[in-house]
């Protein structure tokens, strides 16, 4: 059955045994094929919370402090949590109406209610996020380890990369060798489960390598706080004219962006044994997330005050002014660069069910063609590995793709979802959050946009 051609009420037994969508598992609960009976017994609770909070917990927290920065700590913090809020709003939307509709994939809601073009949206928003999301984090991976590229080059300040640091610069830690090692040695092999949940490990250890950066960077900022060597953040925006409130609206498309992980909701919600547990599973890693990125935010502006920079990570290749400075600097890159790679795998997996669906709506489930299975994961890894070679900097890469799919995703489309109500499930807070949804998302997304095309004219005028 095709994506978007299946009745809302549909045939549950044709559902079961194969929809092909950019969400749904690749492997279903049971499956019987020409090998004989295999049974996955379900995802648990534990897994499906590590599962989408590493979704969510990217490359975004680097840029979050930067954004409390300019914010003020009061307004910067009241805005992660309403973001947040926002988000747990706009995944309610679609697992109420999926649950409804026995619809078991975005795209395939997409596509009930929006017809083919509906599901098509979709899935090349998913593409188009997903593809700059990962190489974002080639690209960070590449920086950190051998640093070819300044970190922070509008400074003219080189920031040098952990293996630079420790052997200085040769061919072998060159940045497309290490791109090369890093794609055959930890990618390939994490790219190759066909079942999300079978990514769980690594990614509770994606997320407690999050929280090591946070207690470094807390645990430093507190010592230094006592010492009286750091100053006090300010609490609130610095506001001289017009143009300074503008630019506090530039922050936004970061925060919108950083909880963007309803793309593999479905896929999680239908590894569950008891898919009721979607609702608990998507608050607790929203608080979680939450706790990580309020805590980021604050104790890294806290430790670097208005010298913040855009990636914040860049700022851990200098004096901290403790004892034991440079290792601290190393353990915080270190971890966040395993971070990355433990995150990459997560949002590849819906990278290629949606490139997947995009090109074979009509053709059986990629999960019984290891063929097709094998060449879409080459090609994409092939395409990602080039791309983070030829793309100088995170932000050319990051800065359109993040202000125009990723809202489209995370808030326009379930506002959409809810505001259309064709199974007669919304009430009138739900259509009031979907409208605010719609006009936060055109708002930030118009704003970055701007904001992100001046800046290219102003680098052009000055070069």
């Amino acid at each position: 059955m095709g994506i978007g051609d299946g009745s809302s009420n549909g045939n549950q037994q044709s559902a079961n045994k194969e929809i092909r969508d950019e969400t749904t598992p690749l492997l279903p609960v049971k499956v019987e094929d020409d090998d004989g009976f295999h049974e996955f017994n379900g995802a648990s609770f534990s897994g499906a919370v590590f599962n989408l909070s590493t979704t969510i917990v990217g490359a975004g927290i680097m840029a979050l402090p930067a954004s409390i920065k300019m914010l003020g700590i009061i307004p910067g913090i009241l805005m992660i949590i309403i973001v947040a809020l926002l988000t747990e709003a706009s995944i309610d939307m679609l697992v109420r109406c999926s649950h409804q509709g026995k619809i078991t994939s975005y795209g395939w809601l997409m596509g009930e209610v929006f017809g083919q073009w509906g599901r098509i949206a979709l899935q090349a928003s998913v593409i188009i996020n997903n593809v700059g999301v990962l190489i974002v984090y080639m690209i960070i991976i590449g920086t950190q380890h051998c640093d070819v590229l300044s970190g922070t080059t509008s400074a003219g300040v080189h920031h040098r990369g952990i293996l630079e640091g420790w052997f200085g610069a040769h061919l072998w830690n060159s940045r497309p060798i290490v791109l090369l090692a890093t794609a055959l040695l930890v990618f390939a092999p994490l790219v190759s489960f066909k079942h999300l949940d079978s990514l769980r490990y690594t990614s509770a250890l994606s997320v407690a390598l999050a929280v090591v950066f946070v207690v470094i960077t807390a645990g430093i900022a507190i010592i230094k706080l006592f010492n009286g060597t750091v100053a006090m953040p300010k609490l609130f925006p610095e506001l001289d004219g017009l143009n300074s409130i503008w630019n506090l609206f530039t922050a936004v498309p970061v925060l919108v962006t950083a909880y963007i992980c309803h793309y593999n909701v479905h896929s999680i919600d239908n590894e569950l044994e008891d898919r009721t547990q979607i609702k608990p599973i998507v608050r607790t890693s929203l608080v979680l997330c939450s706790s990580v990125y309020i805590a980021t935010s604050f104790f890294a502006y806290l430790l670097f005050g208005e010298g913040t920079l855009d990636d914040v990570l860049a700022n851990f290749d200098a004096n901290l002014g403790i004892p034991f400075s440079s290792v601290f600097d190393d353990i915080v890159r270190v971890s966040y660069t395993a971070h990355v790679m433990l995150v990459f795998p997560i949002v590849f997996f819906a990278l290629r069910l949606n490139l997947d669906g995009l090109l074979f709506p009509t053709s059986r489930h990629i999960s019984h063609d290891n063929k097709r299975f094998a060449i879409i994961t080459i090609s994409l890894l092939t395409v990602i590995y080039l791309a983070a070679i030829l793309i100088p900097s995170i932000w050319d890469a990051f800065q359109f793709t993040g202000a125009t799919a990723a809202v489209l995703i995370g808030f326009i489309f379930p506002a959409m979802v809810i505001l259309r109500d064709s199974y007669g499930i919304a009430t009138k807070r739900d259509k009031i959050l979907a409208v605010t949804m719609i006009v936060l998302a055109v708002l930030s997304n118009s704003v970055a946009l701007y904001s992100d095309t001046m800046n290219i004219f102003r680098k052009k005028e000055v070069a």
